[in-house]
């Protein structure tokens, strides 16, 4: 977790508190050690944040300074825990990374109500170490297209027949229980969409390439009668 990120959730974790937070509290909740909350706390209150207490006691807001909680009703509360919990499933480690922090950042600011609704929601999604999401595959081809990077695939057909492909890589597409790669076939020379389950092996070219009106993401998807 990122320093400006703990510094946040240290704030939000204390907002609104009757009683002090014990720091070794905070500490779990971080996931960091007692010194870095005694060090992140002390660097927030040189700084001006009007946090009261010390180690060995605990800390509250001082009394007048607290701030309004993000206003969400049930259905919004609930739709963002369990889209996150989806993206930590499904959307690889990088955006699971993200939505972990996204929703700790979420339930910070919350009302105790609320945040104890955001809880009970039974709506799943998880994570299991035998799918693709886990292997690394989806990060890599999120990575390539970002970057606009050249790929070269070993792909297996419906037959177990390999072809080699160059690809420009577009989109990433989740279907439920499958994911498809939207891109540029240089051996087609037309759209395709891939199977990451069938890519046999990636090489990344060292290339890359300039989306063009022509065969871009837009292009892609009005192919395919998709929309963004």
């Amino acid at each position: 977790m990122r320093r400006a990120d703990r510094l946040f959730l240290i704030i939000h974790a204390l907002r609104g508190r009757r009683s002090a937070m014990p720091a070794r509290a905070l500490a779990e909740t971080l996931g960091v050690s007692l010194r870095t909350v005694y060090r992140d706390v002390a660097d927030l209150q040189l700084s001006g944040v009007p946090i009261e207490g010390e180690a060995g006691v605990g800390y509250v807001l001082r009394k007048g300074s607290d701030i309004p909680p993000l206003m969400f009703n049930i259905d919004e509360l609930e739709a963002l825990v369990v889209g996150t919990r989806f993206v930590r499933a499904f959307g690889g480690e990088r955006l699971g990374l993200g939505a972990k922090a996204a929703l700790l950042k979420i339930e910070a600011v919350l009302p105790p109500e609320l945040r104890e609704r955001s809880q009970r929601t039974r709506i799943f999604a998880p994570e299991m170490s035998h799918r693709i999401e886990a292997s690394g595959l989806i990060d890599r081809l999120h990575a390539a297209i970002e970057a606009r990077r050249l790929l070269r695939l070993d792909y297996r057909d419906k037959d177990e027949c390999i072809t080699v492909r160059e690809v420009e890589p577009l989109c990433l597409a989740f279907w439920g229980g499958s994911w498809t790669l939207g891109a540029w076939c240089r051996l087609r020379e037309d759209f395709r969409s891939f199977r990451p389950d069938r890519i046999a092996a990636l090489h990344d070219t060292g290339m890359t390439f300039t989306d063009s009106s022509a065969r871009g993401l837009d292009a892609y998807l009005h192919a395919a009668g998709a929309t963004r």
